[in-house]
């Protein structure tokens, strides 16, 4: 609701300033940059904020539960609260959406992953154009196959910091090392925003609980 009423007051504010420029004969060049400046503050405050750079998991919740006709996003939000019949759906959607391969491989590795379908994983990696996507499901494939040293190893080729500390927690999680999966998951949750941090932050719900507590 508050995200709306800063659209609101954007939408009147371009109001206002449409007819100051156009009752004191500015250039239209003015106020066609106004619109534009207009339409990028809506869109930053609507999108782009809560999907990437938000870190208060209840408005990103919020945002994602609005998002049914946007599969690539929706996805996160049924998967991240396990609605299986939804995910299928979705998922159905996201297939028919995108056709090509590349596209499709993310998606299909993380409902792979979702439904602890390690072959679907194993399949969609090789297509995962993103490095680092590419190389945190290599990672966490190692580690499911109980090569913890080799997923150590492998870490390496991942860059970005959320990642390599989701990983870790992992590790330190199937080897019964529960303080350190603790350190390692706040770490992950910390680094994170938007979308990304939300899906952690539910994952921790239900498999290090203490990582999230207030």
């Amino acid at each position: 609701m508050k995200r709306y009423r800063w659209s609101i007051a954007v939408y009147f504010v371009l109001f206002v300033f449409d007819l100051f420029v156009l009752f004191n004969d500015y250039s239209p060049i003015l106020i066609a940059g106004g619109g534009v400046a207009a339409v990028l503050m809506i869109f930053t405050i609507q999108f782009y904020y809560p999907a990437v750079l938000a870190k208060r998991v209840d408005r990103v919740e919020s945002f994602l539960r609005n998002q049914k006709n946007n599969p690539a996003l929706y996805i996160q939000y049924v998967l991240a609260n396990r609605l299986d019949d939804e995910a299928r759906t979705v998922m159905e959607r996201l297939m028919s959406k995108h056709t090509r391969v590349a596209v499709q491989a993310t998606y299909k590795a993380a409902y792979g992953w979702y439904r602890k379908d390690m072959a679907a994983v194993q399949e969609a990696v090789q297509y995962i154009r993103y490095p680092d996507y590419r190389a945190y499901y290599e990672t966490a494939l190692l580690l499911e196959e109980g090569q913890g040293a080799q997923a150590r190893e492998h870490l390496k080729s991942i860059r970005k910091p959320w990642m390599r500390s989701a990983v870790l927690a992992e590790i330190e999680r199937k080897a019964g090392n529960n303080e350190l999966a603790v350190k390692y998951a706040r770490e992950a949750v910390e680094a994170s925003r938007g979308v990304q941090r939300y899906v952690l932050y539910k994952e921790y719900e239900r498999t290090l609980p203490q990582a999230v507590e207030a």
